[in-house]
């Protein structure tokens, strides 16, 4: 049986009681949060070096870090360097988005280099195998073709797998209709939008959806039903396709809960501020409470370099909403392809988010970081405020870069520090 199955049954799993001690909350709250489908626990039965993930309503909000080659940069180590660099500064989850070189072996070397959360786009798999195996096309790929892909990173481990099972023809209808300026950002939405218009037929994980289900239940493996529509620049967000793809996720989740197959739907990309909360509440009852896991969303399209900001601006805001897990960008997104330092900033800018989230929400013990470090400030505890830093390293450089004078404050107010001073004028 999957998590969803036992849940529903009321039995606690091993799994659960290993995530609820993570979380520091009672198995019975994870189980009944399972069963609700307002949490999900994200493992492969295959995955066997992986530690089992929570995302969901009343946890911790999770972060996931984005990595994998490219046609244009195809070097494995890089790819491992990031996900190692990835799990150090603090991601819950990777996903694997390799599309060039031996995507095979990056995808199974990131996998059995970390026990962290994987999760892969099948269909990026199946057309690299239709163009560099099969010597056809993307528009050639068949549906069994597409279907494999999806078997092959279950059988690897993959523990969740984004699927664009909303992009149907009626969306892209709607998308025309009322007119987009960057139309569809997704590579999978567009990857499955070519195969529709050329093939003249509906989007296959849409019209086999059943087919895809019986897939993921035998694995235990997680549905994150992705946004194909989701905007790629401010003025596209919260438009007519948008809205009507989630509505199909809305009915999706219903059919695959029912199946005993656990969902996350993934959210919108570029989203004004006032836009954000919004998305959150429309996400949650279309999709009936389903965690919800955001791509930033990114608040502005005119900061390229510096778009790991304004991602984690938009993400503090999503995870205050009630969203469930974060995904990083990177300085480098819509510029090249991140290198090892870029993964490093994206982590901790979303960490960062997904932290003050936390703080909003209440979630158990992310407000008790924040008075831990507050009383090594006060007390001017280096190591302390280090051991609680979201960074600990950069912390330490900033500290040791600095000449530090015997009274043991910072630089910025030295000898005049607002907390000595205190200090002496309270024992007065």
């Amino acid at each position: 049986m999957t998590q969803l199955e036992y849940a529903r049954r009321g039995l606690i799993t091993e799994k659960m009681q290993i995530v609820a001690v993570k979380e520091g909350v009672p198995p019975e709250f994870i189980r009944d949060g399972i069963a609700a489908g307002t949490i999900i626990i994200c493992h492969n039965i295959k995955h066997a070096n992986g530690t089992p993930l929570a995302v969901g309503a009343g946890l911790r909000t999770k972060v996931n870090a984005n990595i994998g080659s490219s046609s244009d940069d195809m070097n494995v180590e890089n790819e491992l360097e990031k996900a190692r660099v990835a799990v150090k500064y603090g991601a819950d989850a990777i996903m694997d988005l390799s599309t060039g070189g031996p995507v095979d072996e990056i995808r199974k070397a990131i996998i059995a280099e970390t026990s962290a959360c994987i999760g892969t786009v099948p269909l990026y798999q199946a057309a690299l195998d239709a163009v560099r195996v099969k010597n056809k096309a993307i528009v050639d790929m068949t549906v069994d073709d597409i279907f494999a892909g999806i078997i092959k990173h279950a059988e690897d481990g993959v523990d969740f797998i984004t699927v664009h099972c909303g992009v149907t023809r009626g969306t892209v209808e709607r998308m025309k209709n009322e007119g987009r300026i960057m139309d569809v950002v997704s590579r999978g939405g567009a990857f499955t939008i070519e195969w529709m218009s050329y093939n003249n037929k509906e989007n296959p994980l849409f019209e086999h959806f059943d087919k895809l289900l019986e897939i993921t239940k035998e694995y235990d493996m997680t549905l994150s039903l992705g946004d194909g529509f989701r905007p790629g620049c401010l003025a596209d967000a919260t438009d007519r396709a948008q809205i009507h793809e989630l509505i199909l996720l809305g009915e999706l989740t219903q059919r695959a809960q029912e199946a005993g197959v656990q969902v996350m739907i993934e959210g919108p990309g570029h989203v004004p501020l006032n836009q954000i909360q919004t998305n959150i509440q429309l996400q949650k009852r279309l999709c009936h409470g389903a965690p919800f896991y955001v791509l930033g969303p990114l608040v502005t399209d005119i900061a390229p370099g510096y778009d790991h900001i304004t991602c984690a601006i938009g993400g503090a805001i999503a995870a205050a909403a009630g969203a469930d897990f974060l995904c990083y960008v990177t300085p480098s997104e819509h510029l090249c392809l991140p290198n090892v330092q870029d993964v490093r900033d994206g982590i901790i800018a979303t960490r960062i988010a997904a932290h003050a989230g936390d703080i909003a929400k209440g979630v158990k013990g992310a407000m008790e970081k924040d008075i831990a470090m507050a009383k090594c400030r006060k007390k001017l505890d280096w190591d302390g405020q280090f051991a609680l830093a979201m960074d600990p390293d950069k912390a330490r450089e900033y500290r040791a870069n600095s000449p530090v004078a015997d009274h043991g404050a910072c630089t910025m107010c030295g000898e005049f520090c607002a907390y000595k001073l205190m200090d002496d004028a309270m024992k007065r």
